[in-house]
C-alpha cells in the first residue's frame, strides 16, 4: 500500500482485491509523459485490467481501449466511450453485427476472416470501423511458451511470406502483439523486425499498433529510450498513426489482494498455510507464468528461519505456493497481502469448487476504503444455468 495502516486494514473484507487510486494515478503519468513526448496513442487493454469503476480515472489520461471479444468491446464502449479498437483471434458469425457498432477499429487475425466478412464490413452504416491485420513479427523475448505468440506454427498473425506483394484492399493497418512485461529494447527489435519483414507494406498502412507488453511502469524500464525508438520510428515513417495497449503496465502495482489464514499444518520441512483465497482460482497467473509474488512482511527463507508454504482454499493439490518467512510466526486470522494483484487476476479469476470469490474494492486518495462489489451464492450459481 502506498500510506494504509492496519486501521484501514481492519475496514478490508478478507478476501478482497483492493485497487489504490494513487498509485494507479502514479502509472498514468508515466503514460501522459509517453503520449506527450512521442507520437503515439495508448489504450487501456481490457484483457489486463477491466476493472470499470476505475475507467474514469483511466480515461483521463489514456485514448481509448482495446477490446478482443464482443463483450470487451461493449463494456469498453459503455463504461470506457473514446475509441474501441476490437481484435479477435476468431470472429464468430453470430457476434460481428454486434461488434460493429462499438468498434473504431476492427483487426482481424487472419486473411481468411477479413475475406468472410468484408462485404457486412462494407454494408455496415453510418460509420464503418478501420480494418487492420495482426501481423506475426517472428521475434518475441517471452521465454514461457503459453505466452509466446510468436512460437513455431503459432495460430496468431499473418506472417510476411502470406500477405503477397500488396496489402488486401480495405486494409488500414496493423496489430503486432508479441511482447510479454517486456523492456524498450524489446520494442526496438519487435520495430526493426517489422521493418525488415513487412517494410514494404509500411506506406500503404494509415495505423500501426505495437500491442501490449510494454512494461513501462516497472521501475527499471527506460522510458526514454523507448520514447526515442517511437520517435525514429514516426521520423521514418511519420504518415502511419502509433498505437499501443498495454496490458499490465497499467495496473502494475497498483494494489493487493488480501486474504486470511485459516489454519497452520506443520509438516517436517515447513508449515502449510492454509487461506480463504486460491491460487488457481483467483490468482492463476501464479501458476501459469509461474511467479512467485511479494507478501507483505515476508521474505525468502534463510537458515533457522520457519518455512511457510502459501496453499489455496481449493481442493486442487497444486493450489499452492512457496516458500516465506516472516518476521514473526504466523497464526490462525492474520491477514496477508499479496502485492501488485490488479492486472491479469480480476480477469481470470474462476468460482473453482465454489470456493468464496474476493470482492473489490478501492482505497482512495484520501486513503479511506470503499467498498466496490461483494460477491454471493448467487453468483456462483447463476454461471451454472
Amino acid at each position: 500500500m502506498s500510506q494504509n495502516n492496519d486501521a484501514i486494514l481492519a475496514t478490508i473484507p478478507s478476501p478482497c482485491f483492493v485497487l489504490e487510486e494513487q498509485l494507479l494515478d502514479r502509472n498514468l503519468a508515466i503514460f501522459d509523459r509517453v503520449q506527450k513526448s512521442a507520437p503515439i496513442r495508448v489504450m487501456l487493454a481490457l484483457k489486463g485490467f477491466s476493472l470499470f469503476h476505475s475507467f474514469p480515472q483511466i480515461r483521463t489520461t489514456l485514448k481509448g481501449a482495446s477490446a478482443s471479444s464482443l463483450w470487451e468491446a461493449r463494456l469498453a464502449a459503455e463504461e470506457f466511450g473514446t475509441e474501441v479498437h476490437v481484435y479477435s483471434p476468431a470472429y464468430r458469425a453470430e457476434d460481428l453485427p454486434e461488434i460493429l457498432p462499438y468498434a473504431s477499429h476492427l483487426t482481424f487475425n487472419s486473411i481468411g476472416q477479413w475475406e468472410q466478412f468484408r462485404q457486412q464490413i462494407a454494408a455496415h452504416t453510418p460509420n464503418k470501423p478501420s480494418v487492420g491485420l495482426r501481423i506475426n513479427p517472428q521475434y518475441s523475448p517471452v521465454k514461457t511458451a503459453l505466452y509466446n505468440p510468436c512460437q513455431p506454427s503459432t495460430r496468431l498473425g499473418v506472417s510476411a511470406a502470406h500477405l503477397g506483394d500488396t496489402l488486401p484492399e480495405g486494409i488500414d493497418g496493423f496489430l503486432s502483439h508479441n511482447l510479454c512485461e517486456s523492456d524498450s529494447f524489446a520494442l526496438e527489435k519487435t520495430i526493426a523486425n517489422i521493418e525488415k519483414l513487412f517494410g514494404k507494406f509500411l506506406p500503404q498502412l494509415k495505423w500501426l499498433n505495437f500491442g501490449g507488453g510494454h512494461l513501462m511502469t516497472r521501475k527499471d524500464y527506460d522510458v526514454n529510450h523507448a520514447i526515442e525508438v517511437l520517435n525514429a520510428f514516426h521520423h521514418r515513417h511519420p504518415h502511419i498513426q502509433l498505437l499501443m495497449e498495454p496490458g499490465s503496465a497499467i495496473a502494475w502495482e497498483t494494489g493487493f489482494l488480501i486474504g486470511k489464514v485459516l489454519d497452520l499444518i506443520p509438516t517436517d520441512n515447513l508449515v502449510n498455510v492454509m487461506l480463504d483465497v486460491s491460487f488457481t482460482a483467483h490468482m492463476p497467473d501464479c501458476l501459469e507464468m509461474p511467479y512467485k509474488p511479494a507478501i507483505r512482511g515476508a521474505h525468502e527463507p534463510e537458515a533457522g528461519d520457519t518455512i511457510y508454504r502459501m496453499g489455496g482454499s481449493s481442493c486442487l493439490a497444486g493450489d499452492f505456493l512457496g516458500d516465506y518467512a516472516f518476521e514473526r510466526e504466523l497464526a490462525i486470522g492474520d491477514r496477508i497481502i499479496f502485492e501488485d494483484m490488479m492486472h491479469y487476476t480480476m480477469v481470470k479469476t474462476s468460482t473453482f469448487n465454489g470456493v468464496v470469490h474476493p470482492a473489490i474494492g478501492r482505497i482512495d486518495k484520501d486513503g479511506k476504503f470503499a467498498l466496490w462489489r461483494e460477491f454471493a451464492y448467487e453468483d456462483y450459481r447463476n454461471r451454472l444455468g
